[in-house]
């Protein structure tokens, strides 16, 4: 969907319609104190986006289902950069055990293990610990990196992205997370974390922007 920059008088003419449609052209030119006319390629432009309907012998109504598009529009258009949240990080050598109780404790999904040098070594989730705590009475002594996702098979978000391209990640590869990356070394995989975006993110950043429309 496209969405065309509105005129200053495109824009009192929609808010002339939100507050007193159904209202025909006629009503509208005289509140604005100009022809008909003149105020017809508005009218078109208006009804042809989208965000005016128009019924023959009763006027013109303002588009909510439109209004509502658009806020869409400018919700898969936000950048990571401005919704990413802090990451909780653990060492690769942390033990199993350790990283359960940081994972309680921080109250999330997921937990990104650093290398010696503080780049992106692995992600370790739920699942996997979960996974590993099953059976094993030695939780102590397993370290992270034995059960973690490596690179270069951890799916991963640049800042510059937008929050749909990360929601489209979420889903196609069945993850709750992302870690928001900067690259070190593209040939090598290497990685600086600078945060997270979960599912819970892009669920509070499209309401966050609905509510704007409401207040």
């Amino acid at each position: 969907m496209v969405i065309i920059k509105l005129t200053k008088r495109q824009d009192e003419i929609l808010e002339i319609v939100k507050q007193k449609g159904p209202i025909t052209g006629k009503e509208i030119a005289e509140m604005l104190s100009v022809s008909r006319a003149a105020l017809r390629p508005d009218l078109a432009i208006l009804t042809m986006s989208g965000n005016l309907d128009a019924r023959p012998r009763v006027g013109y109504f303002f588009n909510e289902k439109y209004s509502v598009k658009q806020q869409a529009e400018k919700y898969i258009h936000q950048k990571v950069a401005d919704f990413k949240a802090h990451p909780i990080v653990v060492e690769k050598s942390t033990s199993v055990y350790d990283a359960i109780v940081q994972l309680f404790l921080e109250d999330v999904g997921t937990l990104y293990a650093l290398d010696s040098d503080g780049l992106l070594a692995g992600v370790v989730s739920r699942k996997d610990l979960l996974r590993a705590a099953i059976g094993n009475r030695n939780l102590q002594e397993l370290p992270v990196s034995v059960i973690m996702t490596r690179m270069p098979n951890i799916i991963t978000i640049y800042p510059e992205e937008t929050l749909f391209e990360a929601a489209k990640k979420m889903i196609n590869y069945h993850v709750d997370s992302l870690p928001v990356v900067k690259e070190v070394d593209k040939h090598n995989h290497t990685y600086l974390l600078v945060g997270r975006i979960t599912k819970t993110t892009i669920t509070r950043a499209y309401l966050e922007i609905m509510e704007e429309k409401s207040d």
